[in-house]
């Protein structure tokens, strides 16, 4: 008898055991997986893309390099942010796509050609002859009229009547300078839109226009930059929605792409103040909760984007609080890390540079500016 109350006492003690075990080992399987979002899982919302503004062809990264007092945060997030943030992501709000107005022709950017009329013509005639794909190469360009009614140049819309028309090829952009080829592709294109409404057309030196791009181009590609730090975790991984809640409390919403949150801009036709974008093949898994990640990518296009919006302010702001909030290290992409004083520093050299793109007539945030870097 008491042997057995021996027996059933040790196989007690030793069923405890094994569930200890098997607890313990839950816990550590759960402190080594990723954080998940409080509240409930979240899976990025996305919508189709119209265009990519990142084109290929020139870096677009300058990396921080840089000295002593820095920004402090800008902005409280919106009660809306944070209300989107707390269910982990699912209600956020998706990126407004920058509504585009038709871009107009600049001289500074573009190689004009004036097309003459011998009599007015309508913009019905115009719109019917416009080239089927306004790009030569990788340079787009444009047509515009002169309007009989308001004197103004326009894009050509039915019911106006223009006296003069006019078309031009952008110099250059993030692909490079417009070369002869592209210009031989414009000037054909273009012939023929004259010879169909009637028009005689007064084409710029081929040797000049091309000099001209390549000097345009030769001062974009010194004063291109897109400051981006990381965000590295230092211990436990992150799942995807966690960072979306996470980025939600500071005011970031899903962006168009996936992998893609946006800090938006205030105007219609503002790109996104900071990206922060992560591995898009989690965004795109199954379960996108079950991704371990562990960097995060924290940048801004400082051509792009208004000064008059603060991007360096609120980039340096929200990489402090989301490293704070999401146990991370703020690095450059050499692995160092980056205080103060190297926000500091980036920022002097970032007043340099928006002194000279505003002393060229590209001040950042310009509709200019905007077209030559993109």
């Amino acid at each position: 008898m008491v042997m057995d109350d021996l027996t059933l006492a040790l196989a007690a003690l030793g069923g405890l055991a094994i569930l200890g075990v098997l607890a313990y080992n839950a816990w550590q399987v759960r402190r080594a997986g990723p954080r998940r979002a409080e509240g409930g899982a979240a899976h990025e919302a996305r919508e189709p893309v119209l265009d990519d503004p990142a084109a290929p062809g020139r870096p677009l990264r300058v990396e921080p390099s840089l000295g002593d007092a820095a920004p402090t945060l800008d902005a409280e997030p919106s009660a809306t942010a944070t209300a989107a943030a707390a269910d982990g992501g699912l209600s956020a709000p998706l990126e407004k796509l920058p509504r585009r107005l038709p871009a107009r022709l600049d001289a500074l950017i573009d190689a004009l050609v004036t097309l003459h009329l011998e009599h007015p013509v309508t913009g019905e005639l115009v719109l019917a002859h416009l080239p089927p794909s306004r790009r030569a190469g990788a340079k787009p360009f444009l047509i515009e009229g002169l309007s009989v009614d308001s004197g103004n140049w326009e894009a050509p819309a039915p019911g106006a009547r223009y006296g003069e028309l006019q078309a031009g090829v952008q110099l250059a952009n993030r692909s490079g300078a417009l070369n002869e080829i592209e210009y031989s592709e414009f000037i054909q294109k273009v012939q023929a839109f004259a010879d169909a409404v009637g028009a005689s057309a007064e084409f710029p030196d081929m040797l000049e226009v091309v000099g001209r791009a390549r000097e345009l181009d030769a001062f974009a590609g010194q004063h291109d930059a897109q400051l981006a730090v990381l965000l590295r975790a230092r211990a436990a991984a992150w799942s995807v929605g966690y960072i979306v809640q996470q980025a939600g409390l500071q005011g970031f919403v899903p962006g168009a792409l996936p992998g893609r949150l946006v800090l938006p801009g205030a105007g219609e036709q503002a790109p996104p103040i900071l990206v922060l974008s992560y591995d898009s093949k989690a965004a795109l898994a199954e379960d996108p909760n079950q991704a371990a990640l562990r960097e995060l990518t924290l940048a801004f296009d400082v051509p792009q984007t208004d000064p008059e919006a603060e991007p360096f302010a609120a980039w340096y702001a929200r990489a402090r609080a989301l490293a704070q909030a999401m146990d991370a290290v703020v690095v450059d992409d050499r692995g160092q890390p980056l205080g103060p004083p190297a926000f500091a520093a980036i920022d002097a050299e970032l007043k340099r540079l928006y002194a000279a793109l505003a002393e060229r007539d590209l001040a950042a945030g310009s509709a200019a500016a905007r077209r030559v870097f993109s």
